[in-house]
């Protein structure tokens, strides 16, 4: 696996990768740009070629090409080093490749990529997929448009899918874990029998990520019947696919996106393609969800300005205000596509109706803020000083949100020709209504400070996970069985004779006694830091019952494991490439079976 780490690594640049995120410039012998991980105004990460390493003084964050995409992406070491491999054209070592093919995750993938290839090849060639074919085709779509987007179908039938993925070899709890496969309450994992379909009678589209793997499916009926339920149905949340975190077609616009510099947003999946036939090629949607700071996120990384062409409809209306207040919070520049219309009621219907006219509104767009103010008036009278009071404070709700002090600036003087108040007036109105937000994020802020004192991802050392995991035992007593993790980890932590007395404990008594173990660990005369963590148990997990606790210990248990066996992986990665480097290869061939026993833990 190290010759796999280091020819990558040979191969490419760390700072190239970072950049395809993060707009680095040259400093010195380094380049430097805006944190990702953090939100800072002052550029504090460095990207390093000559150390193929990056780190950010804001964050403390750091490491090499691999960590970086871990981070940015999510992904486990296994993932990472699969997706550079295949960024720098190289075969993995078939021990490895092995390994990173054993992760669910991963055979998810194949699966969902398996399931495409017969929803498509389905489509194309089956004589029972002729409506399916008819329908897409009224609907405008090409030949070339279906199979650059792999639209498929699948047919009225209960199993078809899960038998043909059987057939392929895959597990059958692992089609239940992509979402394909629905299993029954009484379904016989031998025999097979009580799992279906999710999908069925269908046309499909594929959900992609930014790198081009299937992660989902959206299935729409293509016969509408009382048993057919919805209208589309989506992939539920997997593994592979967080529908708070995908952006259907950014994947395909991503490139146009950076060269146009603007995002157009549309509701629908079947907008986007349509757009896109017609050669609008920095159109997106979301699958099916309001606009989340996660989507956010992964859009900025293109372009900072935001197109929202939805439906004229109260829906399509309701939409684009959910989105736009969000954008507007994380900093981007946000305009607003009117849909005359006479052309229809989205971007498909308007597209096939007068192309020309459509492209022309969305290069015309409005800023979102004169939108806003038309919105505001709807159904109010501004003579009327409850009304025009109530209209005020939505628009100077929204100004707060604005990025740069200009922008705020001009919509206030917007707002105060319009409601004929003076502009100091409603700086002062403004800044009330931004301390009262600010209380009230502040009181939030607390109670979710109490609530997630110890949220699993705020903790970062080993200390704090056993502490917790200490706190946890504490409080359960009798735990259904016992939780044991490596005691190397406490090898220079606090907490290693208190955890050691534990174990002894429940291993001999069954029990935990927890006087034994306050008069054997005080801190001073006052103290013992046997009363301090219960405590602390008392205040986080008082309300918890047995069956919670014992479900976070288990949880607890599994983070100390994997950061464990992070730690232990990146030592005996360095401990094999200097091994190499001495051509110590009995010291390489052991330090690889220690490898392989830490994957299988």
């Amino acid at each position: 696996m190290s010759n796999d780490v280091e020819q990558i690594k040979d191969k490419l640049d760390v700072v190239d990768i970072i950049s395809e995120y993060v707009q680095m410039k040259p400093a010195g012998i380094n380049h430097k740009g805006l944190c990702p991980f953090h939100n800072e105004k002052s550029p504090s990460f460095m990207a390093s070629r000559e150390r193929q390493s990056w780190h950010c003084f804001g964050c403390n964050k750091g490491g090499d090409i691999f960590t970086f995409v871990q981070e940015m992406e999510g992904m486990e070491f296994k993932e990472a080093l699969k997706y550079l491999a295949q960024k720098a054209g190289i075969v993995l070592t078939n021990t490895f490749q092995n390994e990173v093919q054993s992760s669910q995750k991963n055979r998810i993938k194949d699966i969902n990529i398996q399931a495409a290839s017969f929803f498509h090849n389905f489509l194309l060639k089956m004589v029972a997929s002729q409506d399916a074919r008819a329908y897409l085709h009224d609907r405008g779509l090409s030949d070339d448009t279906i199979v650059a987007w792999r639209i498929g179908f699948v047919p009225e039938q209960w199993d078809l899918l899960t038998q043909y993925l059987l057939k392929k070899g895959f597990a059958i709890d692992d089609l239940v874990a992509s979402g394909l496969t629905i299993k029954r309450d009484n379904a016989d994992s031998m025999s097979h029998r009580g799992f279906y379909d999710r999908f069925r009678g269908r046309i499909m589209f594929p959900i992609w990520d930014i790198h081009d793997h299937v992660v989902g499916f959206t299935g729409r009926v293509l016969v509408e019947h009382e048993k057919s339920g919805g209208k589309y149905v989506n992939t539920p949340q997997t593994a592979v696919y967080d529908k708070s975190r995908v952006v259907f077609g950014l994947n395909k616009a991503k490139q146009a996106i950076r060269q146009q510099d603007v995002i157009v947003m549309v509701e629908g999946q079947m907008d986007v393609i349509a757009c896109h036939q017609a050669g609008m090629h920095t159109v997106v949607a979301t699958s099916g969800t309001a606009l989340t700071s996660e989507q956010i996120k992964l859009l900025s990384r293109y372009s900072k300005n935001l197109n929202l062409c939805f439906d004229v409809d109260s829906a399509g209306l309701e939409a684009a205000d959910k989105h736009f207040r969000v954008a507007l919070n994380s900093g981007m520049h946000v305009v607003l596509t009117k849909i005359p219309e006479d052309l229809g009621k989205d971007a498909d219907e308007c597209i096939k109706n007068d192309k020309e006219n459509f492209f022309k509104a969305v290069e015309n767009a409005e800023d979102v803020m004169s939108w806003l103010m038309y919105k505001i008036m709807v159904g109010r009278d501004i003579n009327n000083l409850r009304d025009k009071n109530n209209a005020i404070d939505e628009y100077l709700s929204t100004i707060l949100l604005l990025p740069h002090a200009l922008y705020k600036d001009h919509w206030l003087q917007v707002l105060s020709d319009k409601m004929s108040v003076d502009k100091q007036v409603l700086r002062e109105r403004m800044s009330e209504i931004e301390k009262n937000n600010m209380k009230k994020n502040t009181q939030i802020n607390k109670k979710e400070e109490i609530k997630e004192n110890y949220n699993l991802l705020q903790l970062s050392t080993f200390d704090q996970l056993i502490e917790r995991c200490i706190i946890l035992l504490f409080m359960q007593k009798n735990p259904t069985h016992p939780i044991v993790f490596p005691l190397e980890s406490l090898s220079t932590g606090p907490y290693k004779d208190l955890y050691e007395m534990l174990k002894t404990m429940y291993t001999t008594q069954g029990k935990i006694d927890i006087i034994s173990l306050r008069n054997n660990f005080v801190q001073s005369e006052e103290e013992s830091i046997v009363d301090i963590l219960l405590m602390k148990g008392e205040k986080d997990f008082a309300t918890y019952s047995s069956e919670q606790l014992q479900e976070e210990l288990e949880q607890i248990s599994k983070r100390i494991q994997k950061e464990w066996n992070h730690t232990e992986r990146s030592r005996i990665t360095t401990a094999m490439i200097d091994a190499e480097k001495d051509g110590d290869t009995v010291r390489v061939t052991a330090l690889m079976q220690e490898l392989i026993g830490l994957s299988n833990t």
